[in-house]
């Protein structure tokens, strides 16, 4: 003969006002521990502590089993959001006055039970109105099968209650929010959408909350779904597993942020090109001209860079097997690396992976604790992260304003150590940084000075060897750059004195502790190096085409400035700044929009970059492009 079931049920409350209920169908054995929990629950309830609470234990006759209703999750960063989510869900299961049964959750918080209203006509049809309805006699089928009992979880006993409704006769939907003031999901279920969990419906601390059932039918059916919803016992089968619920919640933060991020416009997107990199490309089937690649050069699919890359992949392996100090230095980075001293005319040179590790490790490697940093406000990220991770005090000076940093200086003097860094091209907005009078200033201080020519190697000069050449001036004491803009390969530098990169080969974190690149990367970036040095002419190309598509822009009333191969346009709003990008590149091109926290809020622009290998025609049409965009 087969264990009897039970239905144990929980009512607590306070001065009358009700604070908690709950209910579970479990086997015999079980009910001693489920009354416990049950009570425990009544007694600990964020609403107060109840001054009556009654738990009640019945036979509940013969047991309904309905599959569960399937799930879907509505990520929702405010309760504004949730209620929009809430009333569009109900408008597409065929509610049409939503606005006013919204507005009779003001009626429902003192409510033990739900509201069943007439969906059209919004006529109320409980018996009792103070008390509502009372949908009992239900639980997930875990219960019988295990005798569980565990603690609250309000998504599977929502799920359980929200699929019994949605079977009762009549029933269209049920909209509902918990009465909780630590629980801020709710939830909109239908026969046809399933149960739909909206995670922030209302604010945390609110304790307002309720259920509204909505039916459509004949009256005199109205006394049968009564009888389905409070007398009816119901399991639910495969309730998922309150495990996976857990899981699930673990994720609500960073779905509800990413969601935050859609709505003002700051999410971003990978853009697969299906071509080398190069002035053009084709993206989802559709030729575009691409201005935004950092390949100003087109040096990345020269042949004989390439062929460079392959053969020493044939000869070397296409891995290195291990970091530089262990079994990943092999003949290709000695010989880049005595390459690039010679380019940048210093007397050595150290390669890491890529350019945000050069510069994360070797700020972090020249300071610490005790000392100080003075950086640009508009530095590059990676020198951002290395200040942060290297322990010294950051002072940030205004952008481009040497005048602050000399101010800020000279109240570091305590520093045991002081390091200077700034970008030597501006990413985001083009502009350079004044070299010879940044030098000057570090010197006179006894600072260290480094620069990140990311932007600059390449592009810079008039044989593209950089700020230094460009201006005509002395070398930084640390002279940063990287492999993957102009030389189009991968990788990032340091240049300058035997001294500092013997140091830096023993305290750059990032050097010691990272696989190095493969020889097949070095020995592109040595070949793309030979290019540059044996046609320097690309560079000229490259500032001719820049200035080009200035003037271009101008002419359509776009007034904007570069001196380097970076050619912002401002928009300002995030959306506007994504929906002109998009416009842009309906029209055939590819130009980025850049947005908070790229640049600061209400900065987003179109970021072009221009290639020696752009042609008059398709920049001019660009310029076209970018200014009917604008327009709007």
């Amino acid at each position: 003969m087969s264990e009897r079931n039970y239905a144990v049920k929980m009512r607590a409350s306070a001065g009358g006002a009700h604070i908690s209920g709950a209910e579970k169908i479990v086997p015999a054995a079980a009910v001693p521990r489920t009354v416990a929990q049950l009570a425990e629950r009544a007694l600990t309830h964020a609403k107060g502590v109840p001054d009556f609470v009654n738990v009640k234990i019945e036979d509940p006759g013969e047991i309904l089993r309905l599959e569960s209703l399937p799930v879907t999750t509505h990520v929702t960063a405010t309760a504004a959001e949730g209620w929009a989510k809430a009333t569009e869900l109900l408008k597409g299961a065929g509610i049409v006055r939503i606005g006013e049964i919204m507005a009779r959750f003001g009626e429902t918080s003192s409510m033990r039970g739900a509201m069943l209203l007439d969906a059209d006509t919004l006529e109320r049809l409980e018996p009792d109105p103070a008390r509502g309805v009372r949908a009992t006699y239900m639980d997930d089928a875990e219960s019988l099968l295990k005798g569980s009992a565990s603690g609250k979880n309000h998504y599977a006993e929502a799920i359980v209650l929200a699929t019994k409704v949605q079977h009762a006769p009549g029933i269209v939907g049920e909209i509902c929010v918990s009465d909780d003031p630590d629980y801020v999901t709710g939830y909109v279920a239908t026969r046809d959408l399933g149960y739909c969990r909206i995670t922030t419906i209302k604010e945390k601390g609110s304790p307002d909350g309720g259920r509204i059932f909505l039916y459509r039918g004949p009256r005199e059916q109205v006394a049968e779904t009564l009888r389905f919803l409070e007398e009816q016992p119901v399991v639910v089968e495969h309730v998922p597993v309150l495990g996976a619920v857990a899981a699930e919640r673990r994720w609500d933060g960073l779905a509800a942020e990413l969601e935050g991020f859609r709505a003002a416009g700051l999410n971003r997107v990978c853009t697969t090109l299906d071509a080398p990199t190069g002035p053009t490309a084709v993206v989802d089937g559709k030729p575009l001209v691409v201005l935004s690649s950092n390949d100003y050069l087109d040096l990345a699919r020269d042949p004989r860079v390439t062929r460079a890359a392959a053969d020493a992949a044939r000869q070397w392996g296409a891995g290195s097997g291990g970091s530089r100090l262990t079994t990943g230095t092999q003949p290709p980075h000695a010989a880049l690396e005595a390459h690039l001293a010679r380019f940048k005319g210093t007397e050595s040179a150290l390669v890491w992976a890529t350019g945000y590790m050069a510069n994360v490790g070797t700020v972090s490697a020249l300071v610490r604790k005790g000392d100080a940093i003075l950086s640009d406000e508009l530095n590059h990220a990676s020198i951002i992260d290395g200040c942060r991770l290297s322990g010294a005090d950051v002072v940030v000076y205004r952008h481009a304003d040497l005048d602050d940093l000399e101010h800020k200086l000279a109240g570091c003097r305590e520093h045991r150590r002081r390091l200077v860094v700034s970008d030597a091209v501006f990413s985001m907005d083009g502009d350079l940084l004044d070299l010879p009078r940044f030098l000057e200033i570090c010197r006179r201080h006894d600072a260290f000075s480094m620069i990140d020519e990311a932007h600059a190697t390449g592009a810079l000069g008039a044989t593209g060897r950089g700020l230094c050449e460009h201006f005509g001036c002395g070398h930084p004491d640390v002279l940063l750059g990287t492999l993957s803009k102009a030389l189009g390969v991968e990788g990032g530098f340091v240049c300058g004195s035997r001294l500092l990169v013997d140091y830096l080969r023993n305290r750059s974190r990032a050097f010691i502790f990272s696989t190095a690149p493969g020889a097949a990367n070095a020995a592109a970036a040595d070949a793309a190096l030979a290019v540059l040095e044996a046609e320097p002419e690309r560079v000229a190309r490259l500032r001719a085409n820049t200035a080009f598509f200035v003037a271009e822009l101008a002419k359509h009333g776009i007034r904007t400035r570069t001196d380097s191969a970076i050619v912002p346009i401002l928009v300002g709003d995030e959306k506007k700044a994504l929906a002109v990008a998009e416009k842009v590149r309906a029209a055939g091109f590819l130009i980025p929009a850049i947005r908070y926290p790229t640049v600061a809020k209400g900065q987003a622009r179109l970021r072009a970059a221009v290639m020696s290998a752009h042609t008059e025609a398709q920049l001019s049409a660009a310029a076209e492009s970018v200014a009917r965009a604008l327009r709007g």
